[in-house]
This record gives structure tokens, sequence and C-alpha cells, in this order.
């Protein structure tokens, strides 16, 4: 059996589980309740944001021969954002492609600096996607803790969509209340 460590100490398989199921218990409380108390007593909204994006990815070159040799993919990504969510995204993409058509997966970071619903700051956007047989699978999370400015205690989904070429988004997030 394999053990999770982290900085902080050893975490088991069970209170990694006991952990998912009480995150999986907030997010129901959340979806219930779309104004909850964080631990600081400040108001948490629960609020929904949608638009489109432009994105330019620019390939990378490998960083060393063994990056190189395990055939992975590594490129920068640019994104305009507009509607509800108005800024930039600045991000790092790595990805692999398999012998199998249609099968792949990737992982990126991305900071985006703007404004969400009138709000202005920054924060992190964690990527993971999968291919299997050409059936596509995306998770996208803010990073916990790195909003800023006004997004700071920011958290959340973003779900991307892509029709006919065009890019567009719904993010699910929820942010304290303004002071």
């Amino acid at each position: 059996m394999r053990r999770l460590v982290f900085h902080a100490g050893r975490l088991t398989a069970c209170s990694f589980l006991l952990f998912l199921c009480l995150g999986a218990a907030l997010a129901t409380s959340l979806q219930a309740n779309p104004s909850l108390k964080s631990p600081d007593q400040k108001v948490i909204m629960s609020n929904h944001a949608k638009g489109t994006f432009d994105v330019k990815l620019s390939p990378q070159k490998p960083d060393n021969k063994d990056a190189e040799a395990a055939n992975l993919g590594r490129m920068s990504a640019d994104k305009q954002y507009h509607g509800d969510l108005e800024g930039i995204g600045k991000g790092e993409m790595l990805a692999a492609n398999t012998e199998v058509k249609g099968s792949a997966g990737y992982v990126a970071m991305e900071r985006v600096t703007g404004t969400l619903q009138g709000r202005s700051g920054s924060f992190v956007l964690q990527h993971s996607g999968t291919m299997t047989r050409g059936k596509p699978e995306l998770t996208i999370t803010v990073v916990p803790d790195s909003g800023t400015g006004q997004l700071t205690g920011l958290a959340g989904k973003m779900n991307i969509i892509v029709t006919d070429g065009k890019h567009s988004y719904e993010f699910d997030y929820t942010l304290p209340e303004k002071p």
C-alpha cells in the first residue's frame, strides 16, 4: 500500500478517503446553501460566471535529453477571457500522446489576472485532462488560496466548451462577500 506524504506529516489512505468524503460533503452543502460562513465568519457566496476565450498555444522545446526521450510535449498558453471574467491567462502545459488513436493526457497550470464579475485580482487554475479513445475528461480547479486582491478566498471549478472551434467557459465558484 502506498502512503501519501506531505510536508506537514503522513496521511494514510483511510485519512485521505475521509478527507475526500468531507470535501464532497462541503461541496454538496455549498450547492444546497448559496451562502455559508467561512471560519473567519465572512459570508461565502456561490456564483456562476460564463463567457468566451481565445487561446494561443506555443510549442516549447524539451528542457533536457531525458524530457525529450520521454516523448512529452510542452507548450505555453496565452488566453484572453471575455464575459463575466475579463482578463488574461498565462500557463504551461505538459502533454502525452499514446500509440492508440484518440488517447492522450495533459496537465497545466495557468495564472489568470483580471476582473471576475466586478472583482479584480488573480488566481491559479490547475488543469488535468485525459482522452480515452476519443472520450474526453477534463477537470479545471482553482488552486486553494491562490486568489489575490479582491479574489482572495476564491474557490471553484471551470468547465471548457468547444463548439465549432470556438472556446467558451462556465465557472462555478465561491468567494467571500466584499468587505
